[in-house]
């Protein structure tokens, strides 16, 4: 994870944009994950996780945001383009970054169980997968965890 002097104003701004659709994604009764894709400066798309509503396991906040940006683009290939996500992506997502040709993908909370940035496995950085995907983590990590614990405690069962 990276130190929080690493990162601007803009990707803070990003960041609890992620965030919002993370809140949402819980709302939904859906693990609150969210993420935006920005290009230019400007969010070309945004989503949270979909599982759940879409009876999809591939419907993860980040391949949601990937699809609707290359709708939104006209292209698949997403050069120049920068993922806010509030979770480490799993290994799915990380290989979906990289097939997306993305500039650099930011997250916040690390995933200690299937974090692929670099946690758990670092798929980012596998020179055997093509050129490397850049990635930074931490961003908002505290904000991100929290609305994840909240999540999950609510669904646990008490200890005695």
């Amino acid at each position: 994870m990276m130190p929080d002097w690493v990162f601007d104003d803009a990707d803070r701004a990003f960041m609890t944009e992620a965030l919002s659709e993370a809140a949402k994604a819980a709302q939904r009764d859906e693990v609150p994950v969210g993420a935006v894709l920005v290009s230019g400066g400007r969010i070309v798309a945004r989503a949270g996780n979909r599982r759940q509503a879409e009876h999809d396991p591939a419907g993860h906040a980040e391949i949601s945001v990937l699809r609707a940006a290359g709708r939104a683009l006209g292209d698949w290939r997403l050069e120049g383009c920068t993922l806010y996500v509030t979770l480490e992506p799993c290994p799915m997502c990380t290989a979906a970054c990289r097939q997306a040709r993305l500039d650099l993908v930011i997250w916040g909370a690390p995933d200690p169980v299937a974090g692929a940035c670099g946690t758990v496995l670092d798929l980012a950085e596998d020179p055997r997968l093509g050129p490397p995907l850049a990635a930074r983590g931490g961003l908002m990590a505290a904000e991100a965890s929290a609305l994840l614990r909240a999540f999950f405690d609510t669904r646990r069962e008490p200890q005695d």
